[in-house]
Parts: structure tokens; C-alpha cells; sequence
């Protein structure tokens, strides 16, 4: 097995690993006979108008049939993503997109205020995020050491996300350029899904770097990188309590 879907397997273990929504630009009954190989169900499929890419949600998928998606992943023959669990969940993301819409893989002045300042704002409260660069913005990841009430990470990522679009418009930006949405959302369980770490976007071709204080790494430092967040930034239980508490002083 590539180091590498090992990697993506230990980050991504609190989500379920038996569905997915894959990107693929690959279609036709002989493909689709060999993606449901192993009892894999399709739920449905679409064709959307970006490069022609099939999006296929697949549910049923045995382990090893998971392995194969993620070494295809990896190799960037497709584009893996994951949902999150109905109730509770020990990953959480807010997933920030330029709201325009023309032009809007450019990364406007509004985004980069915005993900210095969540990427602060989340450090000082001792989550230190994972950042990867998303096409039209961001996704900035958080792990937990065990999983959490879905009501409580949603009341934490809203205060947060608020805080932010706040200080976006108290330094004079047009906080309604910045579209934040957060996961897991309580109000949209089961939809909506996130691409994993190690993807290529669909619309740019661009590797989801990681993105520091100084800057986007390249591909192979962006994978030290997230091999390295894996290893030594896990959340504590103990300390989300505390930045539930501290992010709460202000409402």
C-alpha cells in the first residue's frame, strides 16, 4: 500500500469508510460494472459541465475496495470525498469559498484576511489547523482526539466563523465576499461531503497544498507536512472545552 493512503486513511479514520463521492472523468456501463465490483452500490451519479467530470456517491464499499479508491486518489486518477457521521464526528472543517461568481478561483484580499485571521484565531485557542488550499479558497481542517457531539462542534465552528466575517468588516472588507461554510453541519447530515487531502481540484488541476504563515508548500512539503499534523496536532478533549468556553465569552 502507498505511504501515503495509509496516511489519509489514519487522518480521515472518524469518517465513515464505507461511502463516498467520487470525481472521476471516466464513465460508461464497462466502467461502472467494475466500480461496483465487490457489492459497491451506486446511490446516484451526475455529469456536470466542469471538463466533463462524472461524480458518482457510492455506498456499500468494503475495505479493500476503499483501499483501491484512495491509492486512485493518490495517483490523481480521481478525487475521493468523504461525509461526516449523523451525531457526532473528531474532524471538523471550515470550508471557505470566494463568494463571486465569475473569476472566483482568484484568491481575493477578503480570503486572505480571512484564513490569517481564522488560522489565528484557532492557534491562540490552541486548535492549530491544517489549511489546504480548495480551488476558491480554503478548507481549514481540525482533528480531535475522540469524536464530538455534532450540536457542539456547529456551535463552536458558527462562533468562530462569526468572529471572523466580524473582524473582516471592522477592518473595512466586504465580509460578503467570503462564503464560509462549516462541516459537520447539523442542518445538512448526510449531503454534503469534503474532498480529502491529496487531490487535485477539479475545475484549476491544482494539488491541495498545504498553505502556512509563509506561504503555499509544494506537493511533496505539503505531504511532510500533513504526515507531521498527524503525528503531533491532535486536538485534546480539554482544550476544544476551553476554546468552546473562550469563543462563548463573546456571545
Amino acid at each position: 500500500m502507498d505511504h501515503r493512503v495509509g496516511l489519509l486513511k489514519e487522518f480521515y479514520a472518524g469518517l465513515p469508510q464505507d461511502r463516498v463521492k467520487l470525481e472521476i472523468r471516466e464513465h460508461g456501463f464497462a466502467f461502472l460494472e467494475k466500480l461496483l465490483s465487490g457489492g459497491v452500490t451506486l446511490d446516484y451519479g451526475e455529469l456536470t459541465l466542469t471538463d466533463l467530470l462524472h461524480k458518482y456517491k457510492l455506498t456499500n464499499i468494503p475495505p479493500y475496495r476503499m483501499d483501491e479508491l484512495l491509492e486512485a486518489h493518490v495517483a490523481k486518477r480521481c478525487n475521493v470525498c468523504l461525509y461526516f457521521e449523523p451525531t457526532a464526528n473528531s474532524l471538523f472543517c471550515f470550508n471557505l469559498d470566494n463568494n463571486h461568481k465569475t473569476n472566483n478561483t482568484v484568491i481575493i484580499p477578503e480570503m486572505d484576511y480571512a484564513v490569517k485571521a481564522l488560522r489565528d484565531l484557532l492557534c491562540v485557542l490552541g486548535c492549530e489547523p491544517l489549511i489546504l488550499a480548495s480551488g476558491r479558497g480554503y478548507h481549514v481542517w481540525g482533528r480531535l482526539e475522540r469524536a464530538v457531539d455534532n450540536d457542539r462542534l456547529y456551535e463552536f465552528l458558527s462562533r468562530a466563523a462569526v468572529r471572523i466575517l466580524a473582524q473582516l468588516h471592522s477592518s473595512g472588507f466586504e465580509h460578503q465576499k467570503i462564503k464560509f461554510n462549516v462541516y459537520p453541519d447539523k442542518r445538512i447530515r448526510g449531503v454534503v461531503s469534503l474532498r480529502l487531502f491529496g487531490s487535485e481540484h477539479a475545475k484549476n488541476k491544482v494539488f491541495s497544498k498545504v498553505c502556512t504563515p509563509e506561504g503555499l508548500l509544494d506537493e511533496a512539503a505539503s505531504w511532510a507536512y500533513f504526515e507531521n499534523y498527524l503525528a503531533s496536532r491532535t486536538i485534546s478533549l480539554e482544550t476544544f472545552d476551553a476554546a468552546c468556553v473562550e469563543l462563548g465569552r463573546s456571545f
